[in-house]
């Protein structure tokens, strides 16, 4: 990479773009992060009716939950780009569909960790908190959750990752003056000169190090915790 590919770093852009990926990818993970909560909480009751019931439709229903969260995974990010804009086409180019997005495509990872963190999970924890007396809000606040913490943080971390790193949402659904690393490294790509491929370049190393340092800030303090309990 030569010299001058450092140049981009001093350009306004640059930092307008940055400040436009941080901001989008921590709203996005906020919701991500309810998001995928819900779910997995909802996998967690659904398998609690099934084995109380020992139906097959309460077993059907649980399947079927659990399998929605691997949805977004199996359909593209440029489909569900398209797929929003003809569905709320008076939302196109908007804050809300476009977070929105980001979060469909960031929170299975969430609900997938917390879900295999609740899999794991001795049902007679739970069982013996409303033993107690204890409500199923305050089982689910004061047991299930900071049992499950070191999942959720795992889970925000791939989503912060995904977020930071999203582009089909970013090229389909955003404004020009919302601007993302992704599409700030998409627009020097296709610009003629090797400068831009520079350019390019360095802006890839500058979002992967911001991919690394969110999983830091949120894996590193999991890992963290556990040592300091171990």
């Amino acid at each position: 990479m030569g010299g001058g590919g450092v140049g981009v770093l001093a350009e306004p852009d640059t930092w307008q773009a940055v400040g436009n990926t941080l901001r989008f990818s921590l709203m996005a993970l906020v919701l991500a992060t309810a998001l995928g909560l819900a779910h997995a909480l909802g996998v967690y009751a659904l398998d609690q009716w099934r084995t109380r019931r020992g139906e097959a439709a309460a077993a059907g229903w649980a399947l079927g939950w659990r399998a929605l969260e691997y949805l977004p995974f199996v359909v593209s990010a440029v489909t569900v780009s398209f797929g929003l804009l003809l569905l709320y086409p008076d939302w196109t180019a908007s804050l809300a569909l476009l977070v929105g997005a980001y979060a469909l495509l960031a929170y299975p990872f969430v609900a997938r960790s917390v879900t295999a963190g609740l899999d794991a999970m001795p049902p007679s924890l739970g069982q013996a908190a409303a033993t107690l007396g204890a409500s199923p809000w305050r089982v689910t606040w004061r047991v299930l959750l900071p049992l499950v913490a070191p999942a959720l943080r795992r889970g925000m971390a791939f989503a912060a990752a995904t977020a930071l790193g999203e582009f089909a949402v970013s090229l389909f659904l955003s404004r020009p003056e919302w601007t993302t690393l992704t599409t700030l490294i998409y627009q020097r790509l296709g610009r003629p000169g090797e400068s831009n491929l520079d350019d390019a370049m360095l802006l890839a190393c500058l979002l992967m190090a911001m991919a690394l340092l969110a999983f830091v800030l949120i894996e590193g303090r999991s890992r963290r915790t556990s040592n300091h309990h171990a």
